[in-house]
This record gives C-alpha cells, structure tokens and sequence, in this order.
C-alpha cells in the first residue's frame, strides 16, 4: 500500500504565494505589475530604457519593455568575462482569448463582444464559466496618452453552452466552437451595436476613475484579455495539487523570481527574463525573439565596462535556463504518452528533450541541470514526446540560437496545458525554486 504523500507546510505556503500572484495577475500587464511590487519590497531599482544605466557591483534591477515583459538582474562579484551569465527565462502571456479593437456589438438584443483567439486555448473550457476582463487601456487627455491597468473583478462576461438537446453528438464528438460565430461573449443587452459600445466603454471608464461619463469619450484603444474569475485552489486529499488558470507560464514566471529574491551577492550576473507573446511565436518587441534580452546583456557589459572580447568569453561560461510547464502523465489517457517519459506531478522539475530542437536541451545541458539539482536535493525527472504527436517549442531554442549560450529547457509537470483552469503539484512548485536557486547561486 503506497503511503501518502507528506506535503510540508513550507510547500504548501510556496504553492499558495503561487496561487495569490496568479490571482493578482489575470492578464501579462498585471504579471509584470504583480512582479514590479515583489522587486521594488526587495529594494530592486526600476530603470527606464530611454534614460542612462549605471550600476554598482551587487546592485538589484530591472526593466519593463511595453507594460507586459520585464528583466531583472543582479550584478555579480565577478567580471563577467569569468563567470558569465546565469539566465533563467519564463513568459508572461498564456491562451486564451482577446478582445478585438471594436468588441462591442449587438445580435437580437444581445450586448456582445467580438474575440480573437490568441494561441492555442482549449476553447471548450472557456464555457460557462465566471469570465471577466483584464488588461489596460490608453487613455488620451491634455497631457497625451495614458495606460491605465484595468481589471473587473467580478464576472462580467460568459460563453454559455448550447443544451445538449441541440448538440447531440457534444458528448460524442467534443465540442466544437467556430472560432468566429461560436466566441462572441453575452454581456448585456443592447438594441443596436453603437449602444453595445458604449455600454463597454462606459464600464472600462468606470475601472479608470469616477467621472466615467467624461473618460468614456477619451479611450483610444485596449489590450484585454478574457480571464476565469474563479481564483486558484490548493486540492487533493491531502491537498497535494494546486488549480488555477494560467499556470502555463505564470507558475515558472513566479519560481524565478522567488529564485531571484533570495539570491545575494551572487559572484556572476543574474538574470531573470519574463516575455510576452511566447503563445504566438515570440515574434515582437517585447517577445523572446525581440531585441529585449540582448539590449539589456549590452547595456549591462557596457556599463560594466565589460569589452566585446570580455562579452563573448562571458557567453561561453553562461547557462540559461528555459522554464516553462510540462505534460505531465494523465492516467485516464496513457497512450498519448511516450514510454519511458512519464513526467508524475510531485516528482520534480522536468527536463524536456526534442531531437529536432523544439526544445534547447542537449546532453551537456541536461546533466548541468541533474547537477544542479541534485546539489538542491530536489529530485527530477525527463521527458520526451511521443514521437507522432507534433512537439510544442519554448523560448529556448529562440534564445539559445539568438545569444549563442548553452541552454536547457525545464519546467514543472501539470495537466490541462492550455485550458483555462489547469492543474499541477504543490511539490513541483517549491522543488522549482530551490533549483533556480541553486542555479543563480552557482
């Protein structure tokens, strides 16, 4: 008979501080925020990317490109030239849907707003669930454009499920949502689609500030997200799991930078990078594939007066790790896995392995990380895809091919990737962050 699972209360507090950031943080705006308090309680300084950089040796800081990715970083001891970098990177955004510039319009009476599918969401968990919206809005007044953080916290818009009466085969088949007829979110009521548009603006004018009737008129343009107000849970018989949206990749974004908080004078540079758009390919300003992570490693040899030749003998003594969540084995569909390969929720981080370099992970790289793991006492585990299932990919091989840097690509175990409420083990979270730790320390 298998004993239970012992979870300490050290677990369960990491697991739980995960849950809260997530909470905080329906849409990548709010991650970054969320991220921004966590680094500016620790005496991290905010530094603009217009302005000039200047540092001292173990000086904390970091850096918002757009609203929605940040990079935080800790000047080593050390010259750069000896000991490299020690990169962990993560990613802000997750699937889900998105609201379209003009959302607002009206069918038979119903105020409803039109949607993007952004990545690649499991639509049918977005049915009748809580849903509310969550992003920012720019703002124009006397003194130019503003962007205002703007989260409704209770549901305010739903996706009901057509009755099975009407769908038969839902049950048979799964259910099937055209993504441009089948999304359109209920929020009201409205005769007509310029009445829809302003019902939504006058309630976007209503997060920003009181006089809503004066601001409606002055909303340019949004990003908002589609988010679960449901807020995550510890579960389990012996509340061994968590649940909660966005897990994918809030949950990596969360363990670095706990990993970070609590390294000191580190005798190498430190970095902690959080993306946007990972879902959809990296390919943006403030993406992976952007020019984000290299401005910053620029500026920061060139503040450290760190010359080229010096930069690149950096590169060659650096490691990143690519953190980002991982299948973990379902045992109601075992054959959708590769043999060998079962990733098991509270087993330890994952390393992921792709021949064709979906992920960054290669022999050399993966035995750096057991090593580090294995000095971290947290256990791990690998992981490869069946190999007629098409692989996802990460930031890593983006990055590891843009910088030149040895790379590895983990992450945590978890189940339902891209629903919209997944799963995953409260082990996992604090065996994560002692890794990280371990790696920045190193």
């Amino acid at each position: 008979m298998t004993a239970p699972l012992q979870i300490s209360s050290e677990a369960h507090s990491a697991a739980q501080a995960l849950l809260d950031y997530i909470d905080m943080s329906p849409s990548p705006w709010h991650a970054v925020a969320t991220t921004k308090a966590m680094l500016d309680a620790n005496g991290f300084k905010p530094l603009i990317e217009n302005q000039p950089w200047q540092f001292r040796k173990n000086g904390k800081y970091y850096v918002v490109r757009d609203g929605s990715s940040l990079i935080a970083f800790i000047i080593g001891d050390k010259p750069i030239a000896e000991t490299g970098f020690r990169i962990v990177g993560a990613h802000t955004d997750s699937p889900g849907l998105r609201l379209k510039p003009k959302a607002g319009f009206a069918s038979q009476g119903h105020a409803q707003l039109g949607v993007e599918v952004y990545g690649g969401p499991i639509l049918a968990t977005f049915t009748d669930r809580d849903l509310s919206l969550a992003g920012r809005v720019m703002v124009r007044n006397n003194d130019g454009l503003h962007s205002h953080l703007i989260r409704f916290k209770t549901p305010m818009v739903r996706l009901p499920n057509l009755a099975i009466h009407m769908n038969r085969e839902a049950n048979d088949k799964g259910l099937v949502l055209n993504k441009q007829t089948g999304l359109p979110l209920i929020f009201g009521f409205a005769s007509d689609s310029a009445e829809a548009h302003n019902l939504l603006t006058q309630a976007l004018a209503t997060q920003i500030e009181a006089d809503a009737k004066d601001i409606a008129k002055d909303i340019v343009s949004w990003d908002l997200n589609v988010y679960d107000t449901q807020q995550g849970v510890l579960w389990g018989l012996n509340q061994e799991f968590i649940a909660n949206s966005q897990l994918d990749n809030l949950a990596s974004c969360h363990a670095a930078i706990e990993a970070l908080l609590a390294t000191n004078k580190p005798e190498g540079t430190t970095i902690c990078a959080l993306f946007d758009h990972e879902e959809v390919g990296s390919e943006s300003a403030t993406g992976a594939s952007g020019s984000f992570m290299t401005d910053v490693m620029t500026r920061i040899c060139a503040s450290t007066n760190t010359s080229a030749e010096d930069r690149l003998r950096g590169i060659a003594n650096s490691f990143f790790i690519s953190a980002d969540m991982a299948h973990a084995f379902h045992p109601n569909h075992a054959g959708s896995y590769e043999p060998c390969h079962h990733a098991m929720l509270n087993q330890g981080p994952v390393i992921k392995t792709n021949a064709n370099q979906r992920y960054s992970t290669n022999a050399e790289t993966a035995a750096r990380f057991i090593q580090l793991c294995e000095q971290a006492n947290v256990p791990y585990q690998q992981y490869a895809h069946r190999t007629d299932l098409g692989c996802g990919s990460t930031i890593g091989p983006i990055l590891a091919a843009q910088l030149g840097m040895a790379s590895v690509d983990v992450g945590n175990p978890m189940w339902a990737m891209h629903s919209i409420r997944e799963s995953a083990g409260v082990l996992d979270h604090a065996y994560m962050i002692a890794v990280l730790k371990q790696h920045f320390c190193v």
